[in-house]
């Protein structure tokens, strides 16, 4: 037998600790002064939104380089605000239209018809709820703002989750259902880390896609209304009315730290981390890598404060919702038929109600000759639209698939697209403008490519993440096979990347819709081009203040976007859920 001292004693129990992997290390104290600091950040961000209204012309946004990493701040927070709205709807929303024929039959034409309609559309409806909805504060103001920012960003995340759960693998599913899991489990076991790749690189693009509408969010201009809350935004809109490049610059130098914080914190940890989701047999060459997803696994300490949750976790995923035998099916199928049918003439009364409202309305002050000019400007818009969208096509999946499939060029190029795709379209309209008096072009012809500089990135980050995504077992097949040229891109990766290339061509249509509002009416200091369409009419009314006209700008665009989705990309949806399902 051994006898210790004291001092022994305590090596002994020091060792154990140290074996035990309890004390924290040098990566834990990294990682707590981290989160120390978004918290301080977070808090001062959120108690800065709580301040009085009055504070708003009291304080007005000035041009002040020091007050930029504190207006900085604010934007940041309402885009993350928006950002984990829009993540709950797509859970909920997307899942519903994804499992439920009836729930799909109402989520996916609404879906259609809300992306269609602009930001301007939304704000001009929205402030004055939310502003009476917390009076003297704020916080009503943030709140139309965070709202105005979530309709630019959950559409896209919806749509991508809804095509990733109905092109879940066959065979996945019937061995998930051949172990007994209920459906809340095979949702969180099979179905959302099936999705997870594309709704990562989908939230990415929505996070960015944010920011070329944030002008619009933060400088509110509605009729006799007007709220500049202190943000990026808001600085922009006043550099750009008093015609200061300076500040544009800093504007975009603070746009530019913001995106290369966020994306080193949040979105390339996130990506390493999933990519353990992809859906493969084979193990992938090359990994993404994230300093920040590095040091949360080379904590001691961090990790042991995560047990629990992980255990909670753990436990959640064990619970069994809905039993896993087979129902019996006492509803015969002309009973189900019959039920199907006075849904869908239920579906169609309330559409037709609310039809016969929004006819009743603007009859009150507008006749039926007023809706030629919204029609035939929508018609020059659709012309743009569609053109925009097949040059960009033409442009962005080669492009896409070949970061894609280079998980180390996608690292490197990951921050530079984000920034690329959060670039305002307001930032170059002070150029717009004066080469277009200077040159004397039509602004009709080139204010336009200005409506897909914010949206042709959809097509990109959609095509990157279902290259990404595509099993690397399938790849190496190709190379067997000696599949080259076009026979490999019509063979093997256009099927592959199909689907996702379909959710990001709908999200950028229904993106260069909405951006037509701020492209088609371009501005620097007194000097103002509009080009004749739908966004530009939807503009002047916005800014008028002209209700009706307001209201039949957006039901003339949501008309346009609805009929070109169901005619065009929702047949493309099947045929990708039907013949290009990784099965």
């Amino acid at each position: 037998m051994a006898f210790l001292t004291n001092r022994e004693t305590g090596r002994s129990a020091l060792a154990a600790l140290t074996r035990g992997r309890v004390l924290p290390n040098l990566y834990d104290l990294s990682a707590f002064a981290l989160l120390a600091a978004l918290a301080v950040l977070a808090l001062h961000g959120a108690a800065a939104m709580r301040a009085p209204l009055s504070g708003l012309a009291t304080e007005p946004v000035v041009l002040d380089p020091m007050l930029l990493p504190d207006y900085a701040l604010r934007t940041t927070m309402r885009m993350f605000a928006a950002i984990i709205a829009s993540l709950v709807f797509t859970f909920t929303i997307a899942t519903l239209a994804a499992k439920s024929r009836r729930a799909e039959m109402v989520i996916i034409p609404a879906l259609d018809i809300l992306q269609s309609v602009p930001v301007l559309g939304f704000l001009t409806f929205t402030v004055t709820f939310f502003m009476g909805l917390f009076p003297g504060s704020q916080l009503g103001a943030e709140c139309a703002s965070i709202f105005a920012i979530f309709t630019s960003q959950a559409w896209n995340m919806a749509f991508s989750f809804y095509q990733s759960l109905r092109t879940v693998p066959g065979d996945l599913d019937e061995v998930s259902r051949s172990f007994g899991l209920s459906s809340w489990q095979r949702f969180w076991r099979l179905e959302a880390p099936f999705a997870m790749p594309g709704l990562i690189w989908n939230t990415m693009m929505s996070m960015s896609g944010g920011w070329f509408f944030v002008v619009a969010s933060e400088a509110i201009t509605v009729g006799d209304t007007t709220v500049q809350l202190p943000g990026l935004g808001s600085w922009l809109a006043l550099a750009i009315k008093e015609q200061d490049f300076t500040a544009v610059a800093w504007a975009v130098l603070a746009m530019a730290i913001v995106i290369g914080l966020y994306d080193q914190l949040l979105f390339r940890p996130i990506v390493a981390w999933a990519d353990k989701f992809r859906f493969e047999q084979t193990a992938g060459q090359q990994k993404p890598r994230s300093w920040v997803h590095g040091l949360a696994r080379r904590t001691r300490l961090l990790k042991r404060l995560t047990v629990p949750l992980a255990w909670l976790g753990g436990r959640l995923l064990l619970v069994r919702f809905r039993s896993t035998q087979p129902a019996r099916r006492e509803v015969r199928a002309d009973t189900n038929k019959m039920l199907d049918r006075a849904w869908l003439a239920l579906i169609l009364a309330i559409g037709a109600w609310a039809m016969w409202t929004a006819i009743t309305y603007l009859g009150q002050s507008l006749s039926w000759s007023d809706a030629w000019d919204p029609l035939a400007r929508g018609l020059v818009t659709l012309l743009r639209v569609t053109l925009l969208i097949a040059v960009a096509s033409v442009i962005w999946i080669p492009v896409g698939v070949w970061i894609g499939l280079r998980p180390a060029v996608a690292e490197r190029v990951q921050p530079v697209a984000q920034f690329l795709a959060a670039f305002p379209a307001n930032v170059l309209f002070p150029f717009a403008v004066i080469a277009i008096v200077a040159t004397g072009a039509s602004p009709d012809i080139w204010l336009s490519p200005l409506m897909v500089l914010g949206t042709q990135w959809y097509i990109l980050f959609n095509v990157i993440a279902g290259a990404s995504a595509f099993p690397t077992d399938l790849r190496e097949a190709a190379s067997v096979y000696q599949l080259r040229s076009w026979t490999w891109w019509r063979r093997v990766m256009l099927p592959g990347i199909f689907p996702y290339y379909v959710t990001g061509a709908l999200t950028a249509s229904g993106g260069s819709w909405n951006a037509s509002i701020v492209a088609e009416v371009a501005s620097w200091g007194d000097t103002k081009l509009e080009a004749y369409g739908l966004g530009a009419y939807i503009a002047n009314a916005t800014e008028a203040g002209d209700f009706p006209r307001v209201v039949l700008g957006i039901a003339v665009m949501s008309l346009f976007v609805t009929l070109f989705n169901r005619l065009l990309w929702r047949p493309l949806y099947v045929m990708a859920e039907r013949r290009m399902r990784l099965d």
